[in-house]
Protein backbone atom coordinates (compact mmCIF):
# COMPACT_ATOMS: atom_id res chain seq x y z
CA UNK A 1 0.00 0.00 0.00
CA UNK A 2 3.11 2.58 0.79
CA UNK A 3 4.49 1.69 -2.11
CA UNK A 4 1.52 2.68 -3.91
CA UNK A 5 0.68 5.17 -2.29
CA UNK A 6 4.18 7.03 -2.73
CA UNK A 7 4.32 6.88 -6.33
CA UNK A 8 0.48 8.20 -7.15
CA UNK A 9 1.59 11.05 -3.84
CA UNK A 10 4.76 12.42 -5.51
CA UNK A 11 3.55 12.31 -9.07
CA UNK A 12 0.36 14.08 -7.65
CA UNK A 13 2.57 16.95 -5.81
CA UNK A 14 5.43 17.54 -8.71
CA UNK A 15 3.59 16.41 -12.23
CA UNK A 16 7.24 14.90 -12.70
CA UNK A 17 7.62 11.37 -13.72
CA UNK A 18 11.19 11.63 -12.52
CA UNK A 19 9.99 12.25 -9.26
CA UNK A 20 8.47 8.48 -9.26
CA UNK A 21 12.02 7.14 -10.23
CA UNK A 22 13.61 8.67 -7.47
CA UNK A 23 11.52 6.51 -4.96
CA UNK A 24 13.76 4.12 -6.58
CA UNK A 25 17.24 5.41 -6.14
CA UNK A 26 16.23 6.44 -2.86
CA UNK A 27 15.35 3.11 -1.71
CA UNK A 28 18.03 0.74 -3.57
CA UNK A 29 21.06 2.75 -2.61
CA UNK A 30 21.15 1.61 1.05
CA UNK A 31 20.26 -1.46 -0.06
CA UNK A 32 22.99 -2.29 -2.29
CA UNK A 33 25.42 -0.65 0.35
CA UNK A 34 24.25 -2.93 3.46
CA UNK A 35 23.54 -6.19 1.02
CA UNK A 36 26.25 -7.94 2.16
CA UNK A 37 26.40 -7.12 6.16
CA UNK A 38 23.01 -7.62 6.52
CA UNK A 39 23.36 -11.00 5.47
CA UNK A 40 26.34 -11.85 8.02
CA UNK A 41 24.32 -9.90 10.78
CA UNK A 42 21.26 -12.02 10.20
CA UNK A 43 23.24 -15.18 10.37
CA UNK A 44 24.43 -14.50 13.85
CA UNK A 45 21.18 -12.62 14.98
CA UNK A 46 18.39 -13.84 16.59
CA UNK A 47 15.88 -13.80 13.43
CA UNK A 48 12.35 -13.13 15.44
CA UNK A 49 14.32 -9.66 17.25
CA UNK A 50 15.75 -9.03 14.01
CA UNK A 51 12.53 -9.18 12.29
CA UNK A 52 10.53 -7.21 14.95
CA UNK A 53 12.84 -4.42 15.27
CA UNK A 54 12.91 -4.17 11.41
CA UNK A 55 8.97 -4.32 11.53
CA UNK A 56 8.73 -1.09 14.13
CA UNK A 57 11.19 0.97 12.29
CA UNK A 58 9.01 0.49 9.33
CA UNK A 59 5.84 1.37 11.10
CA UNK A 60 7.44 4.66 12.61
CA UNK A 61 8.58 6.15 9.22
CA UNK A 62 5.40 5.73 8.28
CA UNK A 63 4.35 7.86 11.22
CA UNK A 64 6.52 9.97 10.10
CA UNK A 65 5.16 10.29 6.11
CA UNK A 66 1.34 11.18 7.69
CA UNK A 67 2.59 14.10 9.90
CA UNK A 68 4.28 15.04 6.79
CA UNK A 69 1.37 14.65 4.47
CA UNK A 70 -0.69 16.63 7.21
CA UNK A 71 2.23 19.59 7.08
CA UNK A 72 2.12 19.31 3.81
CA UNK A 73 -1.80 20.31 3.32
CA UNK A 74 -1.30 23.12 6.40
CA UNK A 75 1.59 24.62 5.20
CA UNK A 76 1.71 24.05 1.20
CA UNK A 77 4.53 26.69 0.56
CA UNK A 78 7.11 24.27 1.84
CA UNK A 79 6.16 21.89 -0.50
CA UNK A 80 10.34 21.34 -1.45
CA UNK A 81 10.86 20.47 2.24
CA UNK A 82 8.44 18.28 2.35
CA UNK A 83 9.84 16.59 -0.57
CA UNK A 84 13.52 15.99 0.46
CA UNK A 85 11.79 14.72 4.26
CA UNK A 86 10.02 12.03 2.19
CA UNK A 87 13.00 11.12 0.01
CA UNK A 88 14.73 10.59 3.07
CA UNK A 89 11.91 8.71 5.21
CA UNK A 90 11.91 6.95 1.79
CA UNK A 91 16.19 6.36 2.14
CA UNK A 92 15.51 4.89 5.94
CA UNK A 93 12.71 2.25 4.65
CA UNK A 94 15.19 1.27 2.34
CA UNK A 95 18.05 0.47 4.71
CA UNK A 96 15.02 -1.49 6.82
CA UNK A 97 14.40 -3.27 3.44
CA UNK A 98 18.01 -4.15 3.27
CA UNK A 99 17.82 -6.30 6.71
CA UNK A 100 14.03 -7.28 6.73
CA UNK A 101 13.36 -8.86 3.31
CA UNK A 102 16.33 -11.61 3.29
CA UNK A 103 15.22 -11.94 7.20
CA UNK A 104 11.61 -12.89 6.24
CA UNK A 105 13.38 -15.19 3.29
CA UNK A 106 15.76 -16.65 5.84
CA UNK A 107 13.48 -17.41 8.46
CA UNK A 108 10.60 -19.82 6.21
CA UNK A 109 13.51 -22.61 6.09
CA UNK A 110 13.16 -22.68 10.12
CA UNK A 111 9.57 -23.06 10.61
CA UNK A 112 9.29 -25.86 8.03
CA UNK A 113 10.87 -29.39 7.52
CA UNK A 114 13.27 -29.44 4.52
CA UNK A 115 11.53 -31.90 2.25
CA UNK A 116 8.17 -29.65 2.56
CA UNK A 117 10.90 -26.57 1.61
CA UNK A 118 9.36 -26.40 -2.15
CA UNK A 119 5.91 -25.66 -1.45
CA UNK A 120 6.64 -23.66 1.51
CA UNK A 121 7.99 -21.32 -1.12
CA UNK A 122 4.65 -21.44 -3.28
CA UNK A 123 3.07 -21.02 0.06
CA UNK A 124 5.10 -17.67 0.82
CA UNK A 125 4.68 -16.39 -2.67
CA UNK A 126 1.07 -16.96 -2.66
CA UNK A 127 0.88 -15.36 0.68
CA UNK A 128 2.95 -12.39 -0.44
CA UNK A 129 1.38 -12.08 -3.55
CA UNK A 130 -2.31 -11.83 -2.26
CA UNK A 131 -0.85 -9.03 0.39
CA UNK A 132 0.46 -6.98 -2.85
CA UNK A 133 -3.01 -7.66 -4.43
CA UNK A 134 -4.71 -6.57 -1.39
CA UNK A 135 -2.31 -3.92 -1.25
CA UNK A 136 -2.20 -2.23 -4.38
CA UNK A 137 -6.23 -2.59 -4.47
CA UNK A 138 -6.66 -0.93 -1.30
CA UNK A 139 -4.39 1.96 -2.00
CA UNK A 140 -5.76 3.36 -5.35
CA UNK A 141 -9.65 2.94 -3.63
CA UNK A 142 -8.47 4.56 -0.30
CA UNK A 143 -6.58 7.03 -2.03
CA UNK A 144 -9.95 7.72 -4.08
CA UNK A 145 -12.51 8.00 -1.46
CA UNK A 146 -10.28 8.99 1.81
CA UNK A 147 -7.41 10.82 0.72
CA UNK A 148 -3.26 10.29 1.36
CA UNK A 149 -3.57 11.07 4.98
CA UNK A 150 -6.31 8.52 5.97
CA UNK A 151 -4.72 5.69 3.95
CA UNK A 152 -1.44 5.94 5.95
CA UNK A 153 -2.94 5.76 8.83
CA UNK A 154 -4.47 2.66 7.91
CA UNK A 155 -0.64 1.32 6.77
CA UNK A 156 0.42 2.33 10.28
CA UNK A 157 -2.32 0.24 11.98
CA UNK A 158 -1.78 -2.63 9.39
CA UNK A 159 2.11 -2.38 10.13
CA UNK A 160 1.70 -2.39 14.00
CA UNK A 161 -1.24 -5.19 13.89
CA UNK A 162 1.83 -7.27 11.79
CA UNK A 163 4.38 -6.46 14.28
CA UNK A 164 2.03 -8.62 17.17
CA UNK A 165 1.23 -11.81 15.12
CA UNK A 166 5.35 -11.92 14.64
CA UNK A 167 5.73 -11.34 18.05
CA UNK A 168 3.94 -14.90 18.69
CA UNK A 169 6.70 -16.38 16.86
CA UNK A 170 9.76 -18.76 18.91
CA UNK A 171 12.90 -17.04 19.07
CA UNK A 172 14.98 -18.24 16.16
CA UNK A 173 18.31 -18.98 17.21
CA UNK A 174 21.69 -17.19 15.49
CA UNK A 175 23.52 -20.00 12.85
CA UNK A 176 27.08 -18.38 13.33
CA UNK A 177 28.37 -18.60 17.19
CA UNK A 178 28.24 -14.49 18.17
CA UNK A 179 31.46 -15.74 20.48
CA UNK A 180 33.38 -16.77 18.00
CA UNK A 181 36.07 -14.46 17.64
CA UNK A 182 38.59 -16.16 16.19
CA UNK A 183 37.25 -15.75 12.81
CA UNK A 184 36.98 -12.32 11.28
CA UNK A 185 33.42 -11.07 10.15
CA UNK A 186 35.08 -10.61 6.27
CA UNK A 187 35.52 -14.15 6.80
CA UNK A 188 31.56 -15.14 6.64
CA UNK A 189 31.08 -12.28 4.38
CA UNK A 190 33.33 -13.71 1.27
CA UNK A 191 32.27 -17.38 2.26
CA UNK A 192 28.62 -16.21 1.33
CA UNK A 193 29.85 -14.23 -1.52
CA UNK A 194 32.01 -17.33 -3.43
CA UNK A 195 29.20 -20.18 -2.37
CA UNK A 196 26.82 -17.67 -4.55
CA UNK A 197 28.63 -16.36 -7.35
CA UNK A 198 30.56 -20.19 -7.97
CA UNK A 199 26.65 -21.83 -8.19
CA UNK A 200 26.38 -20.63 -11.94
CA UNK A 201 22.57 -22.22 -11.37
CA UNK A 202 21.58 -19.89 -8.93
CA UNK A 203 23.26 -16.95 -10.08
CA UNK A 204 21.65 -17.49 -13.99
CA UNK A 205 18.25 -17.56 -12.21
CA UNK A 206 19.15 -14.25 -10.38
CA UNK A 207 20.59 -12.42 -13.16
CA UNK A 208 17.84 -13.34 -15.40
CA UNK A 209 15.44 -11.78 -13.28
CA UNK A 210 17.45 -8.57 -12.53
CA UNK A 211 17.85 -7.69 -15.82
CA UNK A 212 14.52 -8.31 -17.21
CA UNK A 213 12.49 -6.74 -14.12
CA UNK A 214 15.26 -3.67 -14.72
CA UNK A 215 14.33 -3.18 -18.15
CA UNK A 216 10.58 -4.66 -18.18
CA UNK A 217 9.61 -3.46 -14.70
CA UNK A 218 6.73 -0.73 -15.43
CA UNK A 219 5.48 -0.50 -12.29
CA UNK A 220 6.71 3.21 -11.41
CA UNK A 221 4.58 4.65 -14.65
CA UNK A 222 1.48 2.79 -14.15
CA UNK A 223 0.37 6.29 -12.35
CA UNK A 224 1.52 8.48 -15.11
CA UNK A 225 -0.21 5.80 -17.92
CA UNK A 226 -3.45 5.93 -15.79
CA UNK A 227 -3.64 9.14 -15.17
CA UNK A 228 -1.97 11.06 -18.83
CA UNK A 229 -2.65 8.44 -21.20
CA UNK A 230 -5.88 6.34 -20.47
CA UNK A 231 -7.40 9.37 -18.68
CA UNK A 232 -8.37 7.28 -15.42
CA UNK A 233 -8.34 8.17 -12.26
CA UNK A 234 -7.17 6.46 -8.81
CA UNK A 235 -9.79 4.04 -9.24
CA UNK A 236 -8.34 3.61 -12.56
CA UNK A 237 -4.81 3.82 -11.22
CA UNK A 238 -5.37 0.71 -9.06
CA UNK A 239 -7.20 -1.45 -11.38
CA UNK A 240 -4.06 -1.50 -13.40
CA UNK A 241 -1.51 -1.51 -10.40
CA UNK A 242 -3.15 -4.51 -9.23
CA UNK A 243 -3.32 -5.99 -12.79
CA UNK A 244 -0.32 -7.95 -12.47
CA UNK A 245 0.14 -9.47 -9.14
CA UNK A 246 -3.93 -11.14 -9.89
CA UNK A 247 -2.23 -12.68 -12.23
CA UNK A 248 0.48 -14.05 -10.12
CA UNK A 249 -1.82 -14.58 -7.47
CA UNK A 250 -4.20 -16.85 -10.16
CA UNK A 251 -1.27 -19.28 -11.24
CA UNK A 252 0.39 -19.73 -7.87
CA UNK A 253 -3.14 -21.02 -6.74
CA UNK A 254 -2.66 -23.25 -9.65
CA UNK A 255 0.95 -24.09 -9.05
CA UNK A 256 -0.42 -25.10 -5.19
CA UNK A 257 -2.63 -27.54 -6.62
CA UNK A 258 -0.41 -28.82 -9.72
CA UNK A 259 3.08 -27.99 -9.15
CA UNK A 260 6.16 -28.00 -11.66
CA UNK A 261 7.50 -31.05 -12.26
CA UNK A 262 9.93 -31.14 -14.96
CA UNK A 263 11.80 -28.31 -16.95
CA UNK A 264 11.50 -25.81 -14.74
CA UNK A 265 14.65 -24.55 -16.06
CA UNK A 266 13.16 -24.05 -19.49
CA UNK A 267 10.08 -22.58 -18.65
CA UNK A 268 11.52 -20.05 -16.70
CA UNK A 269 13.09 -18.73 -19.76
CA UNK A 270 9.73 -19.20 -21.50
CA UNK A 271 8.19 -17.20 -18.62
CA UNK A 272 10.56 -14.03 -18.63
CA UNK A 273 10.06 -14.09 -22.63
CA UNK A 274 6.34 -14.14 -21.82
CA UNK A 275 6.22 -10.97 -19.62
CA UNK A 276 8.73 -9.05 -22.14
CA UNK A 277 6.16 -9.79 -24.76
CA UNK A 278 3.11 -8.57 -22.53
CA UNK A 279 5.32 -5.62 -21.69
CA UNK A 280 5.58 -4.69 -25.74
CA UNK A 281 1.71 -5.29 -25.68
CA UNK A 282 1.14 -2.93 -22.91
CA UNK A 283 3.26 -0.09 -24.79
CA UNK A 284 1.11 0.03 -27.58
CA UNK A 285 -1.80 -0.06 -25.49
CA UNK A 286 -4.70 2.78 -25.58
CA UNK A 287 -7.89 0.51 -23.70
CA UNK A 288 -7.77 0.17 -20.24
CA UNK A 289 -8.88 -3.15 -20.84
CA UNK A 290 -6.29 -4.31 -23.05
CA UNK A 291 -3.56 -2.54 -20.40
CA UNK A 292 -4.97 -4.43 -17.50
CA UNK A 293 -4.78 -7.90 -19.59
CA UNK A 294 -1.29 -7.42 -20.62
CA UNK A 295 -0.37 -6.69 -16.92
CA UNK A 296 -2.55 -9.76 -15.98
CA UNK A 297 -0.18 -11.85 -18.21
CA UNK A 298 2.86 -10.31 -17.31
CA UNK A 299 2.12 -11.14 -13.89
CA UNK A 300 1.21 -14.97 -14.23
CA UNK A 301 4.83 -15.17 -16.13
CA UNK A 302 6.38 -13.22 -13.28
CA UNK A 303 4.39 -15.96 -10.51
CA UNK A 304 5.71 -18.97 -12.43
CA UNK A 305 9.47 -17.01 -12.45
CA UNK A 306 9.03 -16.62 -8.72
CA UNK A 307 7.77 -20.00 -7.94
CA UNK A 308 10.70 -21.16 -9.62
CA UNK A 309 13.29 -18.91 -9.15
CA UNK A 310 12.46 -19.11 -5.28
CA UNK A 311 12.81 -22.58 -5.35
CA UNK A 312 16.01 -23.05 -6.38
CA UNK A 313 17.32 -20.56 -3.40
CA UNK A 314 15.71 -22.68 -0.86
CA UNK A 315 17.00 -25.58 -2.19
CA UNK A 316 20.38 -25.05 -2.79
CA UNK A 317 21.18 -22.90 -0.05
CA UNK A 318 22.84 -24.73 3.02
CA UNK A 319 21.31 -23.77 6.72
CA UNK A 320 23.95 -22.06 7.86
CA UNK A 321 24.07 -19.63 4.69
CA UNK A 322 20.82 -18.68 4.53
CA UNK A 323 21.17 -15.10 5.70
CA UNK A 324 24.16 -14.19 3.49
CA UNK A 325 22.60 -15.73 0.71
CA UNK A 326 19.32 -14.60 1.07
CA UNK A 327 20.67 -11.03 1.67
CA UNK A 328 22.58 -11.29 -1.57
CA UNK A 329 19.14 -12.22 -3.32
CA UNK A 330 16.98 -9.77 -2.15
CA UNK A 331 19.78 -7.60 -3.25
CA UNK A 332 18.99 -9.18 -6.93
CA UNK A 333 15.46 -8.84 -6.50
CA UNK A 334 15.05 -5.91 -4.59
CA UNK A 335 17.51 -3.88 -6.46
CA UNK A 336 15.50 -4.84 -9.61
CA UNK A 337 12.85 -3.46 -9.02
CA UNK A 338 13.76 -0.22 -7.45
CA UNK A 339 16.43 -0.13 -10.46
CA UNK A 340 13.88 -0.98 -12.88
CA UNK A 341 11.44 2.18 -11.36
CA UNK A 342 14.53 4.57 -11.58
CA UNK A 343 15.36 3.43 -15.17
CA UNK A 344 11.73 3.68 -16.11
CA UNK A 345 11.53 7.25 -14.83
CA UNK A 346 14.76 8.42 -16.50
CA UNK A 347 13.99 6.34 -20.03
CA UNK A 348 10.14 7.78 -19.94
CA UNK A 349 11.83 11.33 -19.13
CA UNK A 350 14.47 10.81 -22.04
CA UNK A 351 12.07 8.76 -24.67
CA UNK A 352 8.53 9.28 -24.09
CA UNK A 353 6.75 7.11 -21.37
CA UNK A 354 5.47 4.53 -24.04
CA UNK A 355 8.41 4.17 -26.42
CA UNK A 356 10.06 3.53 -22.89
CA UNK A 357 7.80 0.80 -22.44
CA UNK A 358 8.71 -1.05 -25.76
CA UNK A 359 12.23 -0.37 -25.17
CA UNK A 360 12.10 -2.34 -21.89
CA UNK A 361 10.02 -5.03 -23.09
CA UNK A 362 12.49 -5.26 -26.25
CA UNK A 363 15.21 -5.57 -24.01
CA UNK A 364 13.64 -8.14 -21.81
CA UNK A 365 13.49 -10.61 -24.88
CA UNK A 366 16.94 -10.02 -25.77
CA UNK A 367 18.05 -10.84 -22.02
CA UNK A 368 16.45 -13.73 -22.07
CA UNK A 369 18.11 -14.92 -25.53
CA UNK A 370 22.08 -13.80 -23.74
CA UNK A 371 21.28 -15.73 -20.80
CA UNK A 372 19.72 -18.62 -22.41
CA UNK A 373 22.68 -19.17 -24.53
CA UNK A 374 25.43 -18.51 -21.68
CA UNK A 375 23.64 -20.98 -18.69
CA UNK A 376 23.33 -24.32 -20.07
CA UNK A 377 23.08 -25.59 -16.77
CA UNK A 378 20.03 -23.40 -15.84
CA UNK A 379 17.99 -24.02 -18.81
CA UNK A 380 18.46 -28.35 -18.42
CA UNK A 381 17.33 -27.64 -14.92
CA UNK A 382 14.97 -30.03 -13.48
CA UNK A 383 14.75 -30.39 -9.37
Amino acid sequence: MQSTLLGWWLYEITGNVLAIGLIGLAEVAPAIGLAVHAGYTIDRSEKRKLLLTCVFCFGVCTVLLLLLSFLLIQHPQSENKILVAIYLIIFFTGIIRAFAAPTFQAITASLVPKEFLSNASTWNSATWLFGSILGHAFAGFSIAFLGVSATLIFVATLIFSAFYLLFLLFPKPAVIDIADTGIKRWHHIKEGLQFFFSNKVMLGALSLDLFAVFFGGIVAIIPVVAKDILKTGPIGFAWLNVASDIGSALILLYLLRFPLKRKQGLKLFITVAVFGCSIIVFAFSKSIILSFAALLISGIADGINSVIRGTIIQLKTPEHMRGRVMSINSLFTNSSNELGRLESGLAASAMGIMPSVFFGGGMTLLIVIITFVLTPGLRKLEY
